[in-house]
């Protein structure tokens, strides 16, 4: 066994190097051990996997040691995305596992697990599978994964199509066509292509739709600084919305008419103004701590609870679970709302605001707007700073020794550690440090009035980190 541990979703390395078939089988039985051990349940596991280099050839390979523990396994026949494997986990009573590293750059991949639940596994789920590593068997007799297909030992099942029937029956697809709202779609290269284009046909203009594990260059994460071309596709294509996808189509970006970016802080506003004002829905606004201050605005003014997490789905998904739950997202632009699986889903949350934009008959643009208007305006700006692992030490025991007075001449008056060290500030804006959970960087996060003093802070920041 070589450097497994999981981070905030799953776990993830770099091919060839920590990511090897040998690893797999590590990862793979203490799943299964796992599983039996508890009797998390008797229906075995459900296989996806997504558009990156050998992820089909690394699915086959886990595939094959579950069938080896007698542990029954129904695989998906192609690229499936992760929000359809969190389905089928739920659907079937099984555990889901994706091969995918997500937003990660091409050299990765991973292993992220699902409970029958419908959602990430939890902390306490996944501490017991890390404690089971150890306990590798290498005597167990693996056979190749066409024997076990022979034997129906390994079932393949359609499972996107079968995850997209059910999108049909929770969005509103014939008022979205009848509108004839044209939709752009970019996939990064990743799972989620041709998903929106099977739904609602030639109304969808897609880019970025084929298999390239190389993504060209660009990690598959929607984020502004990726989303260039895509935000020009938008204004060429004369379309009403971007949707773009992340590597597995967990997490979203937007796009609206104009080519300007929506990032996910404004979406989960809008998911809630959405859901409680026009449709009636209730419930508790559950944001990670990373997430914008708009939604604490929100829950006063619209007389709903809201509760803060440390950054990592698998907490919310917790909350959703077990308490009445209206919407729960991350900065990082995975969210999940009421009525729908209790996992991030960035095709579900792509249409229910195209569906927002049909229902209301307004543009994506005015809708932000009318947040701002309400609750003020609200920017963000992220920094991933890769830099030497002594510095990004220094800085984090710099933050939590309380060093950190000030930050771009602006006093700091108040610090949270649910993860990371957020600094609140004296003019209303906050700052946060953190390391990565999955990469060698250290993310540093801010929220101001203007998009230019969000960005102030984090610059300063930074530069204090490159001078430790």
């Amino acid at each position: 066994m070589n450097n497994i541990s999981f981070g905030t979703d799953g776990w993830r390395a770099i091919i060839a190097k920590d990511y090897t078939f040998d690893n797999l089988s590590v990862i793979a039985q203490a799943t299964g051990r796992w599983i039996t051990d508890e009797e998390i349940t008797n229906n075995g596991v459900v296989i996806g996997y997504d558009a990156r280099f050998m992820s089909r050839e690394f699915a086959e390979h886990i595939a094959s040691v579950f069938a080896a523990m007698e542990i029954p396994v129904r695989m998906s026949s192609s690229i499936s995305p992760t929000p359809a494997v969190s389905w089928a986990a739920l659907h079937y009573n099984a555990v889901g596992i994706v091969i995918t590293a997500s937003h990660n750059p091409p050299n990765y991949n991973g292993y992220k697990i699902k409970a029958p639940f419908g959602g990430s596994a939890t902390p306490d789920q996944v501490a017991a599978v890390e404690k089971r590593l150890s306990d590798y068997d290498d005597s167990l007799d693996v056979r190749r994964f066409d024997e076990y297909l022979k034997l129906g030992l390994i079932r393949e099942i359609s499972l996107t199509e079968q995850y997209l029937n059910v999108l049909r029956q929770k969005i509103d697809i014939d008022a979205i066509q009848k509108s004839g709202l044209r939709i752009g779609h970019d996939t990064m290269f990743g799972s989620g292509m041709g998903a929106i284009k099977k739904l609602l046909g030639d109304q969808v203009f897609e880019l970025h739709a084929e298999v390239n594990p190389s993504f060209k260059g660009t990690p598959p994460e929607p984020i502004e600084k990726n989303l260039q071309e895509f935000s020009e596709f938008i204004t060429q294509n004369n379309c009403q919305i971007g949707i773009a996808n992340d590597g597995d189509a967990d997490r979203v970006g937007l796009i609206d008419e104009t080519g300007a970016f929506v990032d996910s802080h404004r979406i989960l506003s809008l998911l809630v103004k959405y859901l409680n004002r026009e449709k009636g829905l209730t419930g508790k606004i559950v944001k990670t701590f990373s997430t914008t201050n708009m939604l604490n605005k929100q829950a006063e003014a619209y007389g709903l609870p809201i509760e803060t997490t440390p950054i990592g789905f698998k907490y919310i998904a917790e909350k959703i679970i077990s308490e009445d739950v209206l919407a729960g997202g991350e900065e990082s632009g995975g969210m999940s709302v009421k009525g729908h699986i209790p996992e991030r889903d960035g095709l579900y949350i792509g249409l229910v605001v195209t569906e927002m934009l049909v229902k209301t008959g307004k543009k994506l643009s005015e809708l932000v707007s009318e947040l701002f208007d309400e609750f003020g305006n609200h920017a963000y700006y992220r920094n991933d700073l890769h830099t030497e692992e002594n510095k990004k030490l220094a800085m984090i025991e710099y933050c939590e020794s309380g060093k950190l007075t000030t930050i771009n001449g602006i006093d700091v008056i108040n610090r949270e550690f649910i993860d990371g060290i957020k600094h609140h500030l004296a003019d209303g804006s906050w700052l946060l440090v953190r390391p990565s959970g999955t990469e060698p960087v250290l993310r540093i996060y801010s929220e101001a009035a203007t998009a230019e003093q969000a960005k102030n802070l984090v610059d300063d920041v930074s530069a204090k980190v490159d001078d430790m």
